[in-house]
């Protein structure tokens, strides 16, 4: 799949179909996630994938906003150490990386940053020197699903050279 056009038809999903996702795929995926770069190459963030369904259950309990990972085939929580700068932008970047890949593969994903820490620490056995920063719940969609977003006009977001100038620019 092209990669822009993976960017423009991505779509955040809650419900997954009981299909597995392949082995294979959730490698690419976490390869996706270690070829990614991070701040002064220092390649902080640590992953658990999360695949059996008692733990699954068990993630779901532990986040405010993300119930819904319980129905997903696997999930994969991010953590980064926080002594890092940057390091939070390289959770996103991070993220993103595993979604597109996902995405290549016919696989959705949704993300949940509501995460009871304190719970995830105990259950995960996360060290603490690291920082829980989003947790990415994948799987095969219930549903054909198009791949259309709603989004604001881009001379809404964006400025030519300082905030409030018109992009793009009068001729």
């Amino acid at each position: 799949m092209d990669t822009y056009e993976a960017i423009l038809t991505k779509l955040d999903v809650r419900e997954f179909s009981e299909k597995k996702v392949d082995d294979t795929v959730k490698t690419k995926i976490l390869q996706a996630a270690r070829f990614t770069g991070s701040s002064n190459n220092s390649q902080h963030w640590r992953f658990i994938l999360v695949q059996e369904k008692d733990n699954l259950a068990t993630l779901a309990l532990d986040s405010t906003s993300g119930q819904w990972v319980k129905n997903a085939n696997f999930a994969v929580i991010i953590s980064i150490d926080p002594r890092i700068p940057g390091s939070a932008i390289d959770a996103g970047r991070v993220l993103q990386d595993m979604e597109l890949a996902a995405w290549n593969f016919g696989v959705v994903s949704r993300v949940f940053t509501g995460i009871k820490e304190g719970d995830l620490r105990r259950d995960f056995a996360l060290p603490p020197e690291l920082k829980p920063a989003a947790v990415l719940g994948f799987g095969y969609p219930v549903r054909r699903i198009k791949g259309k977003k709603s989004r604001k006009p881009l001379e809404e977001l964006v400025f030519a050279e300082s905030y409030g100038r018109s992009y793009p620019p009068a001729a």
